[in-house]
């Protein structure tokens, strides 16, 4: 058996781990979207690295499109297997890879239309919106702690995560020529003092288990703090100043975070009487999902259940849907807040939030979450000044601020304590993969001053025989 890391190796996106057995058998891990790579992301998402059509079963960890995204061009390729998932996954795959093929086809199409004039070759999209109705047909759900009988040979259970709404660790028994062999993958991890969901669940003991990285150098701060900070900087930025805090978040998972701190803000008598805009449809299509799953929520939400029936909704958040209301946002002098996807800033409507507001000393960008370096939120975050937007070189002026304590990923802590269950002797090898290299070996000298042995950081495309 060896497995084979495609994606996620020394970055963060592209998630894409292949097991292939002694027997022929190949299971993918994932199959996930670059972002953030530049000029170079596009070839990194058109090009796997495997024939999709010799791939027999997918099981994906969660919906996140750094880890499902090209789920459609696997299908449009030849995969024709199974997609293994928890119900709450497919349920956010129906709509964020409708949504990413609706991105594909427009990018493409306002690309193609200036090639057209200059007489150039015509861009094909990653993949259509046929390619995502078609994937989520392969689609089979199986629940938390289930154990699910793959193919003959190979079992696979689910446990809880604590990621995102249906996120899952993915753990594996293979039992092939007369040896068992327990793979398990992280997935990523949550924390253990989430705001929303219940703490990631214990696993059982593994032979080799494949571990995300992204804050393996990082403690975050305590989750409640965040939410005063975020207090603090509605009233200094929209209040004191008069201006506009714009927030690029994620419409799976931050949104949800921040809504709820909202929420709480308002409970406690402390919202300030604004306009607050999520300005993102896939947004509010994802908070109705996540509503839709309440058991995942952790006791602290249940007992604001008891009363406040909808956590995520407060007085003054206002969704926007239509494209000419979003731009009004930007012609309109009020403070208010906005909440906009994407987390990274590198499309959808927040970029041209940003676009239109950075320049502006009295509005905050605030980034609440994970940014890849060369992303323009990493490029912000990171100091870079000026930033390049759409081609133009803007001016920061505004101020830039961090939460970074609201990410949804488990810091060193969580990641130690997720692994606090194994037996190290028993331990064979431990694979870091969805993280920075700086991070990993940070990380991988912590792990080792723990007791852990034989860790590896795999580069893509590299193969390790189990």
């Amino acid at each position: 058996m060896k497995i084979t890391f495609h994606g996620a190796a020394q970055t963060v996106t592209g998630s894409k781990h292949l097991i292939q057995l002694n027997n022929g058998t190949k299971i993918l891990l994932d199959c996930g979207l670059f972002q953030g790579h530049g000029s170079n992301t596009d070839q990194m998402n058109r090009h796997f690295g495997f024939d999709p059509k010799t791939i027999d079963f997918l099981v994906l960890s969660h919906a996140h499109i750094d880890h499902s995204g090209l789920i459609p061009r696997l299908v449009a390729e030849g995969f024709k297997g199974d997609i293994i998932a928890t119900p709450a996954t497919y349920a956010l795959c129906k709509i964020l890879l409708q949504d990413s093929a609706k991105i594909q086809e427009n990018d493409v199409w306002y690309a193609n239309k200036r090639r057209q004039r200059e007489n150039l070759d015509l861009f094909e999209p990653l993949y259509t919106m046929e390619d995502a109705l078609t994937a989520l047909s392969f689609f089979k759900r199986v629940k938390y702690a289930t154990p699910y009988q793959i193919t003959e040979g190979v079992k696979l259970v689910f446990e809880d995560a604590g990621h995102i709404i249906g996120s899952a660790s993915v753990h594996l028994d293979i039992e092939e020529d007369g040896e068992l062999k327990r793979i398990s993958f992280s997935g990523d991890v949550g924390r253990y003092k989430d705001l929303i969901l219940k703490a990631p669940k214990y696993f059982r003991q593994a032979d080799y288990i494949l571990l995300e990285s992204t804050y393996g150098d990082t403690l975050h701060e305590d989750a409640a703090p965040a939410t005063e900070k975020l207090l603090q900087l509605i009233n200094e930025t929209c209040i004191q100043k008069k201006g506009k805090l714009i927030i690029p978040a994620f419409s799976v998972g931050r949104t949800q975070e921040l809504l709820y701190s909202l929420n709480a803000l308002e409970l406690a008598g402390k919202l300030p009487d604004l306009k607050y805009y999520v300005d993102s449809p896939l947004s509010e299509k994802a908070t109705m999902v996540v509503k839709s799953f309440p058991w995942n929520f952790n006791d602290n939400v249940q007992e604001v259940l008891k009363v406040d029936d909808d956590p995520f909704d407060f007085k003054g958040l206002h969704y926007i849907e239509d494209a000419d209301e979003s731009k009004s946002l930007n012609s309109d002098p009020s403070p208010m807040v906005i909440i906009s996807s994407s987390g990274m800033a590198e499309a959808g409507r927040v970029k041209h939030h940003i676009r239109n507001n950075i320049e502006n000393p009295n509005n905050t960008i605030l980034l609440v979450g994970y940014a890849e370096p060369s992303s323009l939120a990493g490029r912000l975050k990171n100091g870079v000044n000026p930033v390049s937007i759409f081609g133009t070189k803007y001016q920061v002026n505004a101020r830039i601020a961090s939460l970074q304590s609201m990410s949804a990923h488990g810091d060193q802590s969580d990641l130690l304590q997720f692994l606090n269950g194994q037996d190290k002797l028993e331990l064979k090898k431990i694979f870091l993969v969805h993280g920075e290299p700086d991070t990993q070996f940070t990380f991988k000298t912590e792990l080792e001053k723990h007791g852990y042995h034989d860790i590896e950081i795999p580069h893509r495309h590299q193969s390790f025989d189990l």
